[in-house]
């Protein structure tokens, strides 16, 4: 072993080349110091690369510096959008430290600031299995794991009624003859594992994912099957014989199907399955051994509807008031939610959102029965060719009930073979959500029974379409403005009267007006109709204001409210305020907000918008112009990256600001990265008496006993999969807090009253503390499974937001426990709750 540490290097030539190679190395170390000090990062990570290539043995000495050469170095690649550098130096780093945590966790930031959030899920993963305590990765990791193995997979292994059908289809397929299985999509490997322990020889799985794929593997070499299924990385679509399998298969199994059926593209894959990876299927009537014949489990399905009234759908896709805190919208301005579908659209979104209909908040109630939409076989070729080429069917669905028509709700039944099937409807006790088509561009929304809806379905790129709502009345004279996309053909009228009378009703607005399209997430639209949370801004930003100079807002105020009798949301006087400075507020929440515009009602203020999209910007500059706002008076803070500090800026250099609006809570009910560190840079650019809103933040949670989220955070044992070992493999990506929930419609049963569990002043920082240990008191004896919490957004010590209200755009989370506790009446348990970063985790003691 001695002799092997002279061997010469390749390319050292002599003797001589150590020598030289040593002088070689010492220079480059002085070089990369150099440069370093120098801040120039690129030149020192060339050196540094160097050194390594040269002297592999000094790894452990460089590393941490090496390690912060090439963090600031890929800061500025990174601002100058060098995004192809940026990878190739992560890729070299990881090449020479493979097993660093941290180098790992830094790629998987700048991936995920990219919008690859898959692949960035797998580096924090591998970040958190290399060190298990490196808190930075596990917050990376939790945050992402949503993608990295999406949640339904752990709903979808509890339904032990969908395991059980698909198993007793998948074994009277295998023993009927199928013995040759491909599984497309496999996920786990459960669906492949069903019939490999049905009696089939030759089983093969393809997956896409890498991160499902190496779970598969671990999964079946745990249920001692690995001889026998072969797991594919790849799409189906790439699937080559004899390249990847031998031969043409009996059987696939499949369940790449989603809340609309066609949205993980089931068609498309079935289509190349037959005509690459199947064998020819039974003709009608003829006999023979199933295993010279190809079919597919599912073997066909039938899509159903039904018109719905939901305030819920409707507060989330639709802006259903004209006036927000004395700002007028516009009629020149449409806002639509990303779910809305057009034909004109040349880009492939999804259509549809999903919702668990029988847990939406406040309900929803049935305007018509339910009603066929489309059937579809998958063991023929032809039908699933023609989905997608043939032109929209017209379904037309008499109304029953009286109501306001928000959407349509859509699920299917999924018939695997003679006798087995599955259901998704809202009645049905399942893993699935349904399909929710919402309702836009109606005049009138409100139906009764005797009118009649009228709509087009079809199979547009992968996925169920439904267009063209519109709904005619009992008289059957059909409103014009009912129509869910452009009408193209207006020749069903009716005599030339009613046309020149729809003619004139569709011209509201003036015939120079500037019409603007305004797409936002379901989220900002919830929060453009929430009343209360503009309200109040607009009250606490009045306080402030009036508390820094009380007689100039006075003044303000008063000539605000004599033109306030003009117009609606008149905009800023300007009378008497040319001769003093303007307040200075800046609004950096995240995605559209209007506070800027009414913000600049309140006096003399100079509002500053940091909007990203264009639209946002046109949108919000109409909406001032509506409002009779002077000529740039909303300015736009624009973003320069991910550097906030860019955002977080003076208007000028011997300005400050009055006012500066954060975004603490993200929608899904998590706290915003990096939240703190935001408001101390805030805290630096305010003037005397300005503030930050909200102020401070306190986070309430109760305990419950939650079945639900158990079921929802982990694979129970094996009886949920039917003796399969699953469960120790997916649990290895549970996160310790479940995001997106709705409290108010959670099945739990309290076993507490709520508590105060954190709190974060943004204002005044030493009041946070990282750590607090709290006591609960139990009410309700049972098993303690969950800690759903919420926050209340102080603007003020008056004025505050609940995120757990009715009219919230947020959501609620949960921490959910890994061994339920029992507890009785009276007890007393400890909560040690801790915050690092933006990440809170909470441990129960006794």
């Amino acid at each position: 072993m001695s002799n092997s540490r002279r061997r010469p290097r390749r390319g050292a030539g002599s003797g001589a080349g150590a020598p030289g190679r040593d002088e070689l190395v010492s220079r480059s170390l002085q070089s990369a110091e150099h440069c370093i000090r120098a801040q120039d990062f690129g030149t020192a990570y060339a050196h540094y690369l160097l050194v390594l290539s040269l002297a592999p043995e000094l790894k452990d000495d460089v590393k941490e510096t090496f390690q912060y050469t090439l963090f600031r170095w890929a800061e500025e690649l990174d601002a100058l959008s060098r995004t192809q550098d940026l990878l190739g130096c992560y890729e070299q780093a990881l090449e020479l430290f493979p097993d660093d945590e941290v180098i790992c966790n830094s790629m998987g930031e700048h991936l995920f600031r990219m919008g690859f959030r898959d692949e960035a899920a797998g580096y924090f993963h591998k970040a958190v299995k290399l060190n298990p305590d490196f808190s930075d990765a596990k917050e990376n990791f939790y945050r992402v794991a949503n993608w990295l193995v999406e949640r339904w997979h752990f709903i979808m292994l509890n339904d032990t009624k969908r395991n059980t059908i698909y198993n007793a289809a998948i074994q009277k397929a295998v023993c009927l003859g199928s013995k040759s299985v491909l599984d497309i999509g496999a996920g786990t490997g459960i669906l492949s594992m069903f019939a490999k322990r049905a009696g089939a020889h030759s089983v093969y799985a393809c997956e896409l994912s890498q991160t499902m794929y190496e779970l598969a593997c671990d999964v079946v070499a745990a249920n001692k099957m690995e001889e026998g299924i072969k797991l594919l990385h790849m799409k189906s679509l790439d699937i080559e014989i004899p390249k990847h399998i031998p031969e043409r298969v009996s059987l696939v199994v499949t369940e790449t199907v989603d809340a609309g059926l066609f949205g993980e593209g089931i068609v498309e894959s079935l289509i190349h399955a037959w005509e690459h990876l199947l064998l020819q299927p039974k003709t009608k009537g003829e006999n023979g051994n199933c295993e010279k014949y190809g079919k597919v489990i599912p073997a066909s399905a039938v899509i159903f509807g039904m018109a719905v009234e939901c305030a819920e759908i409707r507060r989330h896709h639709r802006v259903g008031i004209k006036d927000i805190a004395g700002i007028c919208l516009p009629t020149n301005v449409k806002f639509q939610s990303p779910a809305y579908s057009s034909v004109d659209t040349e880009e492939t979104v999804e259509p549809y959102t999903t919702e668990k209909m029988s847990r939406v908040p406040g309900g929803y109630m049935a305007l018509t029965e339910s009603f066929e939409i489309m059937t579809v076989d998958f063991n023929n070729l032809q039908e699933l060719k023609s989905l997608a080429t043939r032109k929209p069917d017209k379904i037309g669905v008499p109304v029953t009930k009286e109501g306001i028509l928000d959407a349509v709700v859509v699920w299917f039944v999924l018939q695997l073979d003679d006798e087995h099937s599955l259901c998704t409807s809202p009645s049905e006790e399942s893993c699935w959500e349904q399909a929710v088509y919402p309702v836009h561009d109606l005049a009138d929304y409100w139906i009764k029974p005797g009118d009649h809806m009228m709509m087009e379905v079809s199979c547009q790129d992968c996925y169920l379409r439904i267009q063209s709502i519109s709904v005619f009345t009992s008289e059957h004279e059909m409103d014009v403005g009912k129509s869910f996309t452009k009408n193209k053909d207006l020749l069903s009228l009716g005599n030339e009267a009613e046309l020149c009378s729809a003619l004139a009703n569709l011209q509201t607005s003036k015939p120079d007006a500037v019409e603007q399209t305004c797409v936002l997430e379901t989220t900002e639209i919830a929060l453009l109709n929430n009343i209360p949370y503009h309200e109040a801004f607009k009250m606490a930003m009045r306080k402030v204001l009036s508390s820094l100079t009380p007689e100039k807002l006075c003044q303000a105020m008063d000539a605000h409210c004599q033109d306030s009798d003009m117009s609606c949301g008149s905009g800023q006087s300007n009378s008497g305020q040319s001769a003093s400075e303007p307040f200075y507020v800046l609004d950096v929440s995240e995605g559209f907000s209007i506070l800027p515009i009414i913000a600049g009602t309140l006096g003399q203020v100079k509002p500053y918008s940091s909007v990203e999209k264009d639209q946002h910007r046109i949108t919000l500059d109409l909406i001032s112009e509506a409002n009779h706002f002077p000529k740039e008076t909303l300015e736009f803070w624009l973003r320069h990256g991910e550097d906030e500090s860019a955002v977080l800026q003076r208007p000028k250099s011997d300005k400050l600001w009055s006012i500066i609006i954060l975004d603490v809570i993200e929608p899904s009910g998590l706290i915003q990265q990096e939240i703190m560190e935001k408001a101390a840079i805030s805290r630096c650019l305010l003037q005397s008496g300005g503030k930050i809103f909200p102020q401070y933040v306190l986070m309430f949670g109760l305990l419950v006993e939650s079945q639900t989220l158990v079921e929802e955070n982990a694979v129970q044992g094996t009886a949920r999969t039917l003796g399969l070992n699953i469960a120790p493999f997916i649990n290895q990506f549970q996160v310790p807090i479940r995001a997106f929930l709705d409290l108010s419609l959670l099945p739990c049963i309290p076993l507490s009253k709520p508590v105060e569990l954190l709190r974060l002043d943004l204002m005044t920082p030493y009041l946070n503390t990282s750590n607090r240990e709290v006591k609960v008191h139990i009410c309700k004896s049972g098993q303690v499974t969950a800690i759903p919490f919420w926050y209340h957004l102080h603007l003020d010590d008056e004025i505050r937001l609940d995120t757990s209200s009715g009219a919230s755009h947020w959501k609620q989370a949960a921490a959910v426990l890994d061994n339920p506790i029992q507890v009785e009446v009276g007890e007393e348990l400890t909560l040690d709750v801790q915050h690092h970063k933006s990440n809170v985790s909470i441990t129960v003691k006794r």
